[in-house]
């Protein structure tokens, strides 16, 4: 039974999370402050660093260079597992990775609600064990401070027809937490909170 370890949203106090020890090492996004290629090959190195056999990340939002140098961004990852609106199959688990969310201020990976977004959930696989997304599901541990609910109703829409045993995500800090809805758990593993202080420990996961 592989052990999940689960972070997301360190934005740049990485260093400050103490990681437990399992089997894979996943990163939801917004690993830095601002995303460029220098912050990123400080981030591989902390997180290549770690004994997890198997380390998976997803870009979020401040991830900038993953969107506009992604073969770039890759070359310098090249000891973790990189998915963005793909696949990896990790000690038998399938796992799919997309760093898009609702259109968010003037960041990364941002996309129009409706149509544009549909499409982009269209395309996770039915087999899928784990779905890890920067985005949130509209709904679920998604709401911020002013009450706001800031998920994907399309995304919500396709977990629910794919019945994933795991959704993993963060994008809002304040919505760190876990929920279990069916058979599906959601994960929320923003590290840091809304004011950008490191102060949630990486979840842990047995599947």
């Amino acid at each position: 039974m592989p052990r999940i370890v689960f972070l997301s949203d360190t934005h740049g106090f990485y260093d400050r999370v103490s990681v437990p020890p399992g089997d894979i090492l996943i990163h939801s996004g917004d690993f830095g402050p601002r995303g460029t290629l220098a912050d990123l090959r400080e981030f591989h190195a902390w997180f290549a660093a770690h004994p997890h056999p198997h380390k998976v990340f997803v870009a979020g939002n401040h991830d900038w260079c993953f969107q506009e140098q992604e073969q770039e961004s890759r070359t310098i990852m090249r000891e973790v597992i990189y998915l963005q609106d793909e696949s990896a199959e990790v000690l038998g688990v399938k796992v799919y990775g997309s760093p898009w969310q609702p259109w968010f201020l003037d960041w990364a990976f941002n996309l129009p609600r409706g149509k544009a977004l549909a499409r982009i959930w269209a395309k996770i696989p039915a087999d899928t064990d784990v779905l890890v997304t920067h985005s949130p599901p509209h709904g679920i541990l998604d709401t911020t401070e002013e009450g706001q609910a800031c998920g994907c109703a399309d995304l919500l829409e396709r977990i629910e027809l794919l019945q994933p045993k795991l959704h993993l995500f963060g994008h809002i800090h304040e919505g760190y937490g876990t929920l279990q809805r069916g058979a599906v758990l959601f994960v929320n593993g923003a590290v840091c909170d809304r004011r950008y202080r490191p102060v949630n420990p990486p979840h842990i996961l047995d599947l």
